[in-house]
């Protein structure tokens, strides 16, 4: 696994070679980390075992690891519940270039009738292609085809915001976005990403996240990026996932990572500022006592269908790692 070469040589190891571009998330997620990396590479541990990200999404912290040389050759273990999302991984990974024909001619489509052919792809292939695969209990990743997975990629870089969303019925709903341009087939990132993936130390897997960490030792790095608590009662974060994540999802998740600091593993963490996960890591004695600190960091909100209703917000980041000094 290649990384570009950084711009001073403090930061780039003795021998590395001259490498391919960076490689960007190929997906965009509801809560994607890319505009907050700046604040969280300051909490990246200077040196650790193996690398876990079981709330995949967007992937953007793993991307950033990779970019920096940080994931050569080290065991990676990257999780989702989504089995659309992980299908999607795994179709890039093993048929990139089937996944880039379809894409082409999708874009094709986009360009000739924007809104029409969205709401075709939409209604007439992808949602009746996940319905033929599903086995009464939702979708496999394993199954997922190149076709589904370039239709995925599809809808996220034309529909609203990025957001995956499922009706009562398991049928994708997401409205077309508005976009005057947008980049549906990047093909040179998307070999990029493909060949990422492609690397032998990394693993991609559809588990729950308490099943995906149950493996992991002291010196693991792990980032947890879940779907966040909403901040009020109007605030619908869990609207945007297929299962949600209830509170007691969410003492659930502080009880895991409580046990993974425990262990030596060194954590981070990003949530809302809701009171739900004030209470179980702000001035919280067992999260104190596994080392853990919250800290709140500046965030842009972008998910909002009023325009108005987006800004500034702060986000926890809750980490065990001390900050480096700069």
């Amino acid at each position: 696994m290649t990384a570009p070469v950084p711009s001073s040589d403090s930061e780039h190891p003795p021998g590395r070679p001259v490498a391919t571009p960076a490689v960007r998330p190929f997906l965009k997620w509801a809560g994607g980390k890319r505009q907050l990396l700046p604040r969280l590479r300051e909490f990246y541990p200077e040196a650790f075992a193996a690398y876990r990200e079981p709330f995949l999404g967007s992937g953007a912290v793993f991307f950033d690891l990779v970019n920096q040389g940080r994931l050569d050759g080290r065991r990676t273990f990257l999780t989702d519940t989504n089995a659309d999302l992980v299908g999607c991984y795994l179709r890039l990974r093993d048929e990139p270039e089937t996944v880039i024909r379809c894409l082409r001619r999708l874009a094709v489509g986009y360009r000739r009738d924007p809104k029409g052919h969205y709401y075709r792809v939409r209604e007439k292939k992808f949602n009746p292609a996940r319905q033929a695969m599903s086995n009464g209990n939702g979708i496999e990743s394993g199954r997922y085809t190149a076709d589904l997975a370039a239709m995925l990629v599809y809808l996220n870089r034309t529909g609203f915001n990025g957001l995956f969303r499922l009706n009562a019925s398991g049928l994708f709903n997401v409205p077309l976005g508005r976009y005057s341009n947008p980049l549906i087939c990047d093909e040179e990132n998307l070999r990029h990403v493909a060949a990422v993936l492609a690397a032998s130390a990394i693993s991609i897997e559809q588990v729950r996240y308490v099943d995906g960490l149950a493996q992991a030792s002291e010196g693991d790095f792990i980032y947890l990026d879940p779907p966040y608590a909403p901040v009020s009662a109007t605030a619908q974060f869990t609207a945007y996932t297929s299962e949600g994540f209830s509170t007691a999802d969410q003492a659930e998740l502080q009880r895991t990572i409580i046990r993974l600091a425990r262990k030596g593993c060194s954590v981070m963490l990003s949530n809302s500022t809701a009171p739900a996960v004030a209470e179980l890591y702000d001035g919280n004695r067992d999260a104190e006592r596994a080392g853990l600190r919250p800290y709140k960091i500046p965030a842009k909100r972008a998910i909002n269908s009023d325009p108005s209703g987006r800004g500034q917000v702060l986000e926890y980041l809750i980490t065990n790692i001390p900050k480096r000094v700069s």
